[in-house]
């Protein structure tokens, strides 16, 4: 027994319908918007009170903010962060191989030098290469057995700028050892196995295999110790290093504005940080594009789809199509 073909193209077989189609309507949240308003309200209120605090002198603000000597104290916060990031990232790089290193020796010096310099607060080592003078008041370096010897005046080689540069830089090349060995052991052993059968040596494996890989994992956290470092930095006032949050702090012993020269220190702090941020989106962005098919949008591209396209209804649903009916036969 078979159907009629006949009943197939028949339009009113049940089969045959097709479906008008489907205007999706979007499920509302009123209390996602009601939980919105009350979220901003309640930071409204704490913005206004601040702002409008009867002692809080604005014009102060204004008139520090692009001061000659807040300015020079923003260069030198700038070079103390570029300068320790870059002994931080160099240093700490070295320290991951080592660590990753099959010879004991040399991953057991590695070890110790993270543990050590994560162990005391960053503060402490600034204090420490401040005043190490005390302990050391000359420095020798010769070749041993020789008669050939440097003496140098520790409080001279050691200037306050660099003792706040050694104890941020050794300081952050811990931390970046451990993101970078992080990165490192992240990226699958087989490539570097294939890569030494090729006869690479495991330098040259390092250099063009491992590390281009590792850079997905290792720049994220990168930036984010970027951005602290440019905070920690003000640290350095216990140097007496005329960075910024120094500069403004000797302002304000001066005429004692002390919260509106904070809030010019926070301002410039808050413009920087905002600048590397947006750097590291970018950056991250570039060393992503192995990893992901299609990149997600930009914050330009996420603005501009919400400011053009933000009124735009859901686009319907189309027609199902049903399922193909073949002839069959019944036995």
């Amino acid at each position: 027994m078979s159907t009629r073909p006949d009943a197939i193209s028949d339009p009113t077989f049940p089969a045959a319908r097709r479906p008008d189609a489907i205007k999706a309507i979007p499920v509302r949240h009123p209390w996602r918007w009601v939980l919105a308003v009350v979220v901003l309200a309640a930071g409204a209120a704490v913005v206004y009170t601040f702002a409008s605090a009867p002692l809080l002198h604005w014009s102060v603000v204004g008139q520090f903010l692009f001061f000659p000597e807040i300015l020079n104290g923003l260069l030198v916060t700038l070079e103390l962060t570029v300068i320790a990031m870059l002994i931080g990232v160099i240093l700490g790089v070295i320290l991951a191989v080592m660590r990753l290193s099959v010879n004991p020796v040399v991953s057991s010096v590695s070890w110790f030098y993270i543990w050590f310099f994560r162990g005391t607060p960053v503060l402490v080592q600034i204090f420490f290469w401040f005043n190490i003078a005390t302990i050391l008041p000359y420095l020798h370096i010769g070749i041993p057995f020789t008669h050939l010897v440097w003496v140098g005046t520790t409080n001279n080689l050691i200037t306050p700028f660099l003792a706040a540069i050694l104890g941020l830089g050794l300081n952050e090349a811990a931390y970046m050892s451990e993101i970078v060995r992080a990165g490192i052991i992240s990226v699958d052993t087989g490539q570097s196995e294939a890569a030494q059968a090729l006869g690479m040596t495991r330098v040259l494996v390092m250099r063009r295999i491992v590390l281009p890989q590792a850079m997905r994992v290792i720049i994220p956290p990168t930036g984010n110790e970027t951005i602290s470092m440019l905070k920690t930095s003000s640290l350095a006032y216990i140097a007496t290093v005329s960075e910024l949050f120094f500069i403004q702090k000797e302002i304000s012993n001066f005429n004692y504005d002390i919260i509106e020269l904070a809030i010019v220190a926070s301002i410039w702090y808050l413009a920087m940080t905002s600048v590397l941020t947006f750097g590291q989106y970018y950056v991250e962005r570039y060393f992503a594009r192995g990893a992901s098919r299609q990149l997600p949008p930009t914050p330009l591209q996420r603005f501009r789809r919400l400011l053009f396209h933000f009124h735009e209804p859901p686009a319907p649903v189309g027609p199902i199509e049903p399922p193909p009916i073949y002839p069959h036969h019944v036995l």
